[in-house]
């Protein structure tokens, strides 16, 4: 499997929602009701936070 590419991240990234804090993504999470199967991640493009299913 290749590595992808930096419009390929940038792509991902961009549909994504963004948390400012890793708190914020959390709390979203919680909201919504899907807590266990999602962590927070830093974004090493945006330097946000997202959700993601682990």
């Amino acid at each position: 499997m290749k590595k992808p590419t930096k419009d390929e991240l940038k792509r991902r990234c961009n549909s994504k929602r963004r948390y400012r804090t890793q708190g914020d993504a959390l709390d979203a999470a919680l909201l919504a009701g899907v807590e266990r199967q999602r962590t927070a991640y830093r974004c090493e493009l945006c330097h946000h936070w997202h959700l993601t299913s682990h």
